[in-house]
Parts: C-alpha cells; sequence; structure tokens
C-alpha cells in the first residue's frame, strides 16, 4: 500500500477531473460505495475458485462474528446497492464509482495491494449499443488524457453461459489429452475455471493454446449478431480494434461482449482497462433476471502511462504568492488575501506565514510555482497598494491599489 504525496496529487486530480467530465458528458451518475462489506458477496460473486477470493481477499471476522471483506473490486458491490435499493426494478441505470480497492497480491510496478479503481456500469439494456457507448466512452477517456496513441482495444465474444458450458466440456475434453504439458496453474484451473488456460502467458504452452478449440464454433445466431452489430457499430465511429479470440477475462460471471484496452508500454502490466456484459451477475445475487455491462480502470496504470507523455496538463497548485514583511503588512495582508479570494473564487492564493526577509519570501515564491507574487511591505500598507511581480517572465514590478491589482488578477486568472 502506498502513499499519494503533495507532488504527485495534482496529476491525479487532473486526470479525476477530466474522467468526471467525460462521464457528466454521457448522462451517467455516480453511487458512492462502502470498502467493506460481506464476505459472502464476493463468493457468490467472483466465483469461490478463484485466485482473487482463494488468494488475494482482505477477509476477517467483525465483532459480531461475520465475515466481512475490503473490496476486491467494485461490480458486486455495486449491483448488491442497486438491488438493495430497488435500482434495477423496470429501470436502466448509467452509473459510476471511484474508490480503493484491495487485494493481497505481490506488489510490483502498477500494482499494489490497496489500488485505485473507476468502475462504470450500465444496468437494464440489451443491445449492443450499450456495450458500444462504454467502449466510446472509455476511447474519450484517452483522448482527453492525451494517451489514445499508446493504447489498442481487444475484443471478444463469450457467447452465452449455457453456450460457454459446451465449450468448457470441450476444452476439458482438449486439456485433459495434455496433462503433461499445463503448468501447475493450469492443472489446477482445468476443472474449475478451464477458459482461464487460454489466457496463460506461459511461452511453454503457447502452442498448445494456439490448437485448443474455439469458442466461435459453439456461439449461437443471438451471440454471432450482437458481436457482429457492436463490431460494425465501432467500425462506422472509427474506433480501431483487434479480435482476440483467447480474451476471456478473468471472472466467471461475464457473457457476450468482453474487451480490454493494452497498452505495450508499462511492461507485464499491459491492461489498463477491462470489461465487458455479465447479465447472469445479477440473477445469482438473488434479483430478477437483468441485462447489465460494465468496466473498471486502474488509476495507477493510467497515470504510469500519462507520466509518459513529453508535457503532463497540470498546473502548479498555486497560482499567486502573497510576500509579507512589516508589522503593518503582517496586520493588514490577511484581510486582502481574503479579499481577492472573495473576489476571484478560483484564484489558488498561499499567502507566506513564519515570516522571513524579502529574498527568503521570493524563494518560497519562485518554489511554490505560482505565476506572480503580491509584495506587501509596510510602506504599501500605508498606501494601499501591493506589488506585483511576474514569476514566470521578464517584467518589471508595478505597485497598484488594491482594486486595481484586483482586477489585474482578474485579466489574468
Amino acid at each position: 500500500m502506498h502513499d499519494i504525496l503533495p507532488d504527485q496529487s495534482p496529476l491525479w486530480q487532473y486526470a479525476e477531473r477530466i474522467i468526471s467530465e467525460v462521464l457528466g458528458s454521457y448522462g451517467y451518475s455516480e453511487i458512492r460505495l462502502p470498502i467493506v462489506e460481506k464476505t459472502e458477496l464476493f463468493k457468490r460473486s467472483i466465483g469461490e475458485v478463484t485466485d482473487i477470493v482463494e488468494k488475494e481477499m482482505y477477509t476477517f471476522d467483525d465483532r459480531n462474528g461475520d465475515s466481512l471483506t475490503l473490496r476486491p473490486e467494485g461490480t458486486a458491490g455495486c449491483l448488491r446497492a442497486s438491488l438493495e435499493h430497488g435500482l434495477l426494478h423496470n429501470q436502466m441505470h448509467r452509473l459510476w464509482y471511484y474508490g480503493p480497492m484491495f487485494r493481497h497480491e505481490r506488489p510490483q510496478k502498477g500494482r499494489y495491494r490497496q489500488f485505485y479503481q473507476l468502475g462504470v456500469e450500465a444496468y437494464g439494456m440489451s443491445g449492443p449499443d450499450i456495450d458500444a457507448e462504454l467502449i466510446l466512452l472509455s476511447h474519450r477517456f484517452w483522448q482527453r488524457l492525451g494517451i489514445a496513441d499508446k493504447v489498442e482495444l481487444q475484443l471478444n465474444t463469450l457467447g452465452t453461459i449455457e453456450e460457454r458450458l459446451v465449450y468448457r466440456e470441450k476444452l476439458v475434453d482438449y486439456f485433459s489429452e495434455y496433462l503433461e504439458l499445463l503448468d501447475e496453474d493450469s492443472r489446477r484451473r482445468l476443472h474449475t475455471n478451464p477458459l482461464r488456460i487460454l489466457d496463460s502467458k506461459n511461452e511453454g504452452m503457447r502452442e498448445l493454446i494456439a490448437n485448443a478449440p474455439e469458442l466461435s464454433d459453439f456461439l449461437g445466431s443471438d451471440s454471432q449478431a450482437h458481436f457482429k452489430s457492436l463490431t460494425e457499430t465501432l467500425k462506422v465511429l472509427g474506433i480501431d480494434f483487434v479480435l482476440n479470440t483467447r480474451l476471456v477475462r478473468g471472472l466467471d460471471y461475464y457473457s457476450k461482449t468482453v474487451f480490454e484496452w493494452v497498452t505495450a508500454e508499462l511492461g507485464a502490466q499491459g491492461t489498463i482497462c477491462a470489461g465487458g456484459r455479465y447479465d447472469g451477475l445479477i440473477e445469482q445475487l438473488g434479483g430478477k433476471a437483468n441485462h447489465a455491462v460494465g468496466f473498471a480502470m486502474g488509476m495507477e496504470r493510467i497515470l504510469a502511462l500519462m507520466e509518459t507523455l513529453p508535457n503532463l496538463p497540470i498546473k502548479p497548485v498555486v497560482d499567486v504568492y502573497m510576500i509579507r514583511v512589516g508589522e503593518q503588512a503582517e496586520q493588514i495582508s490577511m484581510e486582502w488575501a481574503e479579499t481577492i479570494r472573495n473576489e476571484l473564487p478560483g484564484l489558488r492564493l498561499q499567502i507566506n506565514c513564519g515570516g522571513g526577509s524579502f529574498k527568503s519570501q521570493f524563494k518560497k515564491a519562485d518554489k511554490s510555482g505560482a505565476e506572480y507574487a503580491l509584495i506587501i511591505g509596510d510602506d504599501e500598507a500605508m498606501r494601499g497598494e501591493v506589488g506585483i511581480k511576474a514569476l514566470r517572465q521578464n517584467q518589471d514590478q508595478q505597485n497598484l491599489p488594491l482594486q486595481q491589482a484586483l482586477e489585474f488578477l482578474k485579466s489574468r486568472f
């Protein structure tokens, strides 16, 4: 688990602001969810024989003896809240949530035990148009964040759960003939989640996996039509994609559309956003059968990708730094600073505290990243004036009455 330090937080705030704006432009509403849920929720939704449930969850008993878990992902909690508060009864919803998730796995670049994730979910819509909207929405994130040329969309369809069960049997039969070629993880998954074997990164199994039966051969006409409509829509919208028939996603509840946005610039942790359709999960959690599709993206990986950009689009924390020296200046400058903040609510004005000479305060002003220094000594205080000095441009200092100084700042900010 890691700290986000003051010099890192402006980039986080910038990315979070862009993401919120994009979600708002598509009509998605924020839902805020608990960090702790009952353990049973994740066992029922994710599946007891998954790495997340078996190895990675932070689970504990509370004082009443109830088993609770720090959320490892957000989809289950969002569905639980929607069912609990009646949001799915003859309604359609577009929702998003954001915050920390927790998994006890080996920390590495871009992967932490506490990590921040954005989740976007859409309920009650069965057609491929909402699948396309989510992909389009995520593509707009990359455009606005400046990383669209660094990511690739991979797309697949998993068909219905019934179609996948037939395919699953064929897959088990196929891999059972080559047990000696399977690694330990794949042998363990063979009878619990055999589709995950297709996602193996083991180079020694590449040819074996390449020759495995194809899921597309087991899809019915409805699943094929759904996927065809989606791919045609993406082509019309100009969204490039790569068909990856081995893309299965790690969780059992996906059906039909699945997708991942991947990058080659972050080493092994190449997936920055992933999701798909999970129509069966609502019923699995005790609700009436309904439609659901969504995606999640890890903020740490997004920011790591943004940090490869030549010019990060973030502003300094401070716009204006107020320097004040002298007893009278000390007394009046706080009042003047409040007047300026009242007139310019969006201005980031930092006032020098703790004393110091003009020279030492100018050093602090420069270090703050501010565009301008406001200078108040006892002489300026007596005359009702403020000195204004540009810190990033070669301009002479000018002394202006407070009201004119306000007009100057309004013209610049």
